[in-house]
């Protein structure tokens, strides 16, 4: 759930040059995998399409790697050998943030969050569930998927540098997931809930994830129903839980909800202008290979710009005035940024794109959330 907002990431990038592959040779096709009741057996084929396989080198140049990128699962990270923080890094633990936030938004929605040792206590374990376990199995499965990718995009990766092994990697999936799934169950126990919510938003997104990132669907591939997907998980999912957690989760709150994914969907487009190469060389038809650089910037600014003045809308309908208005506020310099770095270039100032506009959209979240809970 594959990223607020796919994302916040990209806010400590360094710039790291990839190597362009000039050969051809048979690549692997998707891996598949089949469960017994003694191991996990992956399975490859060879195949003849024409397609890139890069191949990674074995070193990447440590010295201009960064030690606190590393930690955070970024690009320019560097050369780690200690297998914990290695496993940290698939994690992508700067991913983890929206995810919180998320869960903040639905607490503060439900209106039945208290200052108390036990509710305070209880947001912290669905924050650790929605965070490093859940979120850290998506980033995790994401880039066992994204292994071939990588190595054209971000070939100093853990996975395509070969500095983690195959069944390491296929190991803390595992763990990360269970772990996630164990600890839904337990807050629903701990809720009273009869009906065991929080477990099935847990497991519903964990199948999302997989499909986001595994063959056969491997929703990726598509900019549109990939991004909206990514979008949902940082947005929609964490709240549900947050909301669910602590009061009662409505049908109008998970319209809502889907609807600023869209917003989601803008961000996750973002992250895409950087991955061009890659993404048109293994056939992934991201917004800006579909559409075009010029085209897909746009489209990137109106859904996140539109749908937020749409939400303004709709808490101005309702009845809650001063909250619409705090929102159109918190649009304001968004757009004012989308004008000064992105639109410039989305390539060249993402970073600054968004260490600038996101704050503001993730302030406007809690404001919806506030309004929706009075």
């Amino acid at each position: 759930m594959a990223s607020v907002l796919n994302n916040v990431s990209s806010v400590c990038l360094s710039n790291l040059n990839s190597n362009r592959l000039r050969t051809r040779p048979p690549v692997l096709t998707p891996i598949s995998v089949s469960f017994t009741r003694r191991r996990l057996t992956i399975r490859a084929a060879e195949t003849d399409a024409n397609e890139v396989k890069s191949q990674a080198p074995d070193k990447a140049p440590a010295a201009s790697g960064s030690n606190f990128n590393q930690l955070l699962g970024i690009k320019g990270a560097a050369q780690e050998t200690n297998k914990w923080k290695i496993r940290l890094q698939l994690t992508k633990p700067v991913t983890w943030p929206p995810l919180v936030w998320g869960v903040v938004c639905g607490a503060a929605a439900s209106g039945n969050f208290h200052w108390n040792l036990e509710d305070v206590a209880k947001s912290i374990a669905c924050m650790m569930m929605s965070g490093p376990f859940l979120t850290g199995y998506t980033q995790t499965l994401n880039d066992w998927y994204d292994r071939e990718i990588d190595a054209i995009n971000e070939p100093y990766r853990p996975i395509p540098s070969g500095a983690i092994s195959e069944s390491e990697v296929i190991t803390q999936i595992w763990l990360l997931l269970l772990g996630g799934l164990g600890l839904a169950g337990l807050l629903d126990i701990w809720a009273g809930h009869d009906f065991p919510t929080v477990f099935y938003l847990a497991v519903g997104g964990s199948l999302l994830s997989y499909i986001y990132s595994a063959p056969p669907l491997k929703l990726k591939q598509n900019g549109w129903v990939g991004n909206f997907a990514l979008g949902a998980s940082y947005i929609s999912l964490p709240w549900w839980a947050g909301q669910a957690l602590f009061g009662t989760l409505t049908p109008d709150i998970i319209v809502l909800t889907l609807l600023y994914s869209i917003a989601g969907l803008g961000i996750a487009i973002v992250n895409d202008f950087k991955s061009v190469e890659g993404d048109r060389a293994l056939g992934l038809q991201s917004l800006p290979v579909a559409f075009g650089a010029e085209t897909a910037k746009w489209i990137c600014v109106g859904a996140i710009d539109i749908t937020q003045i749409s939400i303004a809308g709709y808490l101005l309908g309702v009845g809650k005035p001063y909250y619409a208005l705090a929102l159109l506020a918190l649009i304001i310099p968004q757009v004012v940024f989308q004008f000064q770095y992105f639109l410039k270039d989305p390539v060249k100032y993402d970073v600054k794109y968004q260490a600038s506009a996101q704050p503001f959209l993730v302030l406007g979240l809690l404001v919806t959330a506030l309004a929706t809970s009075h």
